[in-house]
């Protein structure tokens, strides 16, 4: 199985103490968003997870502790940096922060296990397709030959956006096709593999890939381990990435960027769970109480071997 740790928050940025302990606890609980007093019970033992999946637009509270996990898991790691300013990403470090720790990331993991995210694109009066278009170039020139691929999305339109984002622009087809052009261009210039992500539109004409993020293939290749063939049935319409586990909550992310859909609240209400995580509780937000049903988690390797990079780790 694929454990996910970026899905439903930042958890790299803003609870790496509770991270690091769950690792070393080797379990943690995961509560439903839906039905809010299953929880789950996954273990986190090399035998049972397959990858470790980070996704994050700050890796800089866990670069010196990352050898903990590393060492004994196979990983694969999104870096989010978009051209988006504190009025889009409050909470986010500025494009060359965010570079030279990817920078530093890479020491650690090398590049085929880094993914550069350029997500959600979105257009607003300030964030044009120019500025897009610059801002991607600047990056990708720093980046290329520092990571394995780039992947982007054009943003989804939620109905909260109207008081949260009121200066959103829908993009249209159009758009869409001018921008996949000429970001496809500037990949192709920096050598560099560009994908989207959640759609099923065609941008192949433009040297654009199809969408799947997270993919047996592409782990494989990066930790150099051979997987099953199975069917990625994705998480979403126009996702074909195969499935995982997340072990985060949602509205939980002080980072506030206001594209996000994970944190379909308002700040308050993220603020107000924030200050329930616990960095000794197994769960991310909040403890298990006497009215919730732990159930252990079906974990099915994907592997098709054990491969010596598999490290050995037996439960105490």
């Amino acid at each position: 199985m694929i454990i996910n740790t970026g899905m439903r928050t930042d958890i790299v940025q803003y609870y790496t103490d509770w991270l690091l302990k769950r690792f070393e606890a080797g379990f943690v609980f995961s509560r439903n968003p839906i039905y809010n007093y299953n929880v789950t019970r996954y273990e986190l033992n090399p035998n049972l997870v397959d990858c470790v999946v980070f996704c994050s637009k700050n890796y800089s509270p866990i670069i010196k502790d990352l050898h903990r996990i590393t060492d004994r898991f196979n990983t694969h790691f999104q870096y989010t940096i978009t051209a988006y300013g504190k009025d889009i990403e409050p909470n986010v470090p500025s494009i060359d922060d965010s570079i030279k720790t990817l920078f530093e990331l890479e020491k650690i993991v090398k590049s085929k296990r880094i993914c550069w995210r350029y997500d959600p694109v979105l257009l607003t009066q300030k964030y044009t397709i120019d500025v897009h278009v610059k801002t991607f170039e600047y990056i990708a020139s720093k980046l290329a030959g520092h990571i394995d691929r780039c992947i982007f999305s054009f943003v989804a339109f939620y109905n909260r956006f109207a008081t949260y984002l009121p200066e959103l622009i829908q993009i249209t087809d159009q758009e869409k096709e001018l921008l996949a052009k000429e970001l496809g261009a500037i990949a192709k210039k920096y050598d560099i593999h560009i994908q989207t992500c959640g759609t099923n539109d065609n941008y192949l004409k433009y040297g654009v890939h199809s969408s799947s993020c997270v993919n047996l293939e592409v782990i494989g290749k990066a930790n150099n381990i051979s997987f099953k063939e199975i069917k990625h049935n994705g998480l979403r319409v126009g996702c074909h990435c195969i499935e995982s586990r997340d072990i985060g909550a949602y509205a939980s992310c002080p980072n506030a960027c206001k594209y996000c859909y994970a944190n379909s609240q308002d700040l308050s209400t993220v603020m107000e769970n924030y200050k329930k995580h616990d960095p000794n509780s197994p769960l991310l937000i909040g403890k298990v109480t006497e009215n919730d049903i732990v159930k252990q988690g079906n974990q099915k390797s994907f592997l098709l071997k054990c491969d010596n990079l598999q490290k050995e780790f037996f439960l105490s």
